[in-house]
C-alpha cells in the first residue's frame, strides 16, 4: 500500500517519515521523496494519528488523487534540481510524462489549475535556488555553476536570475544578508 505525504521534499524529510511509521508499528518497504510504500494495509485510525504526527514536522498525509499528482509534479522536479547532476536528455515535458505516466497537457493544466503557476516556472525558480545555493558555498564560480546546472552560458543564466530575483548574481553574491529560501516556500 503506497501513502502519499505532502511537503516531503528532503531527505530529513523521510527520516521523520521512517521514524514515525516506526512508532506506529508500520512496516515499510521504502520511504523516498513524497512516498512511502507500507507492508500491509493500515487503518484509517492509525492513518488519522499518523497525519497529525507528521504535520507537527510541517508534512501531511494526501488521499485526493489530483493533490497527489500535483504533489508528484513538484516532487520530480525538487529530485531533478536539487538531487541529480545529470542534463536532461529529453524535454521537460517528455521527462515528466514519463516519470508520471501522463500527457504533459494534462499534467501541465493540473499543476496550473491547483498551483496558480506553470511547472515551467517552478522548475525555472527552483534551478534559480539551486543557482543561490551554489553561490552561497562559493564553491564554484558563475561559469562552472551555469555548466553544472546545464545553463547554455554564464549571460543565460544571469538573465533568469535576474528575472527571478530582481538581482544580478553577482549582487546576490555581495549580500551578506540575503539567503536561500526553504524549498516548501519556493
Amino acid at each position: 500500500m503506497k501513502i502519499y505525504i505532502k511537503n516531503m521534499v528532503c531527505i530529513r524529510c523521510q527520516m521523520v517519515v521512517k521514524s514515525e511509521l516506526e512508532k506506529f508499528g508500520i512496516a515499510y518497504t521504502y520511504v523516498k521523496i513524497g512516498e512511502a510504500n507500507v507492508k500491509e494495509q493500515v487503518s484509517e485510525e492509525i492513518l488519522g494519528k499518523l497525519d497529525t504526527a507528521l504535520r507537527k514536522s510541517g508534512l501531511q498525509l494526501m488521499d485526493n488523487n489530483r493533490s497527489i499528482l500535483v504533489e508528484q509534479i513538484k516532487n520530480v522536479i525538487i529530485d531533478l534540481v536539487h538531487y541529480t547532476d545529470d542534463q536532461l536528455k529529453v524535454n521537460l515535458s517528455d521527462y515528466l510524462s514519463e516519470k508520471l505516466n501522463h500527457e504533459y497537457t494534462y499534467l501541465a493544466n493540473l499543476y496550473s489549475e491547483v498551483k496558480g503557476v506553470t511547472i515551467e516556472h517552478f522548475y525555472l525558480k527552483h534551478k534559480i535556488e539551486r543557482v543561490k545555493e551554489l553561490i552561497v558555498y562559493d564553491e564554484l564560480n558563475l561559469t562552472e555553476i551555469a555548466f553544472k546546472m546545464h545553463y547554455s552560458s554564464v549571460a543565460h543564466l544571469s538573465n533568469q536570475f535576474k528575472k527571478i530575483t530582481g538581482l544580478t548574481p553577482t549582487h546576490f553574491k555581495r549580500l551578506k544578508n540575503k539567503r536561500r529560501g526553504t524549498l516548501e516556500d519556493v
